[in-house]
């Protein structure tokens, strides 16, 4: 059967007979079992749970040296991410400062400040249980150089101080463009997640980038398109590393 750990709770996407809930306690030790009962929607990405097995939610999850606390029954952690957190955690360097316009809990902050050592990131983000979380791992992975920011960051006033911006959020990216190029210095790289048909993937994220660079004063110099995971049938997850200079 199928099913994720974090940390130790393990989600699932069915229900589960007794004895399946057994065998999964005997094989993995976990403390909880979770059932996903809806797809998971909104805003904040909040899940639809039901308790199998357990009672407590709350988690700390280890991952590439990196821990994460988080309550598995408010917020979601993807495991088709896993490479590009990794990715991210040493992309950057000790000269740079960084703007996570979504840091979640600090899925791509933490990693990325432990190991890159940048001057700065700024980790912003709306939701306050993720916000709260992002707080504590922060403390967790004792990080001195991560500025958390709880808001909307569009309501954020930071202007040409990123060498680097994450924008990993796959929604609706786009709308935030605008601001991501407000954070940018003259020049930098910005991270783009998007979700995509397929049969465009290659096409639409960059003419994306290219029409707010130009609407926002920038040329796009280079670009690389990585696939993260399908996300639906015929749709891919993808991240576009762009490195733009002002005009």
């Amino acid at each position: 059967m199928k099913y994720q750990k974090v940390g130790d709770v393990v989600i699932v996407k069915r229900e589960l007979s007794e004895d399946e809930i057994k065998e999964i306690v005997k094989k993995t030790k976990c403390k909880t079992i979770l059932l996903y009962t809806t797809q998971i929607t909104g805003e904040f990405r909040t899940p639809h749970v039901k308790i199998l097995y357990g009672e407590e939610t709350e988690t700390i999850h280890k991952e590439y040296g990196c821990l994460f606390k988080l309550d598995t029954a408010k917020i979601m952690w993807s495991q088709g991410n896993i490479e590009e957190r990794r990715r991210m955690a040493v992309i950057s360097n000790e000269n740079e400062v960084v703007v996570d316009m979504f840091a979640g809990i600090g899925y791509f902050t933490i990693p990325l400040a432990k190991y890159s050592k940048p001057k700065l990131v700024y980790a912003i983000e709306k939701n306050p249980v993720a916000y709260y979380y992002l707080c504590e791992n922060i403390k967790l992975n004792k990080l001195n150089n991560v500025v958390p920011i709880l808001s909307d960051n569009r309501d954020v006033d930071l202007k040409d101080v990123a060498d680097r911006v994450i924008m990993g959020y796959v929604h609706k990216t786009h709308k935030f463009l605008d601001k991501a190029f407000e954070f940018l210095k003259d020049r930098g790289v910005i991270h783009y997640h998007e979700t995509v048909a397929e049969r465009i993937m290659f096409e639409r994220p960059v003419e994306r980038l290219k029409y707010y660079a130009e609407k926002n004063g920038y040329k796009l110099l280079n670009f690389e398109i990585r696939r993260i995971k399908k996300y639906a049938p015929g749709v891919w997850h993808v991240v576009v590393d762009a490195e733009f200079k002002a005009i």
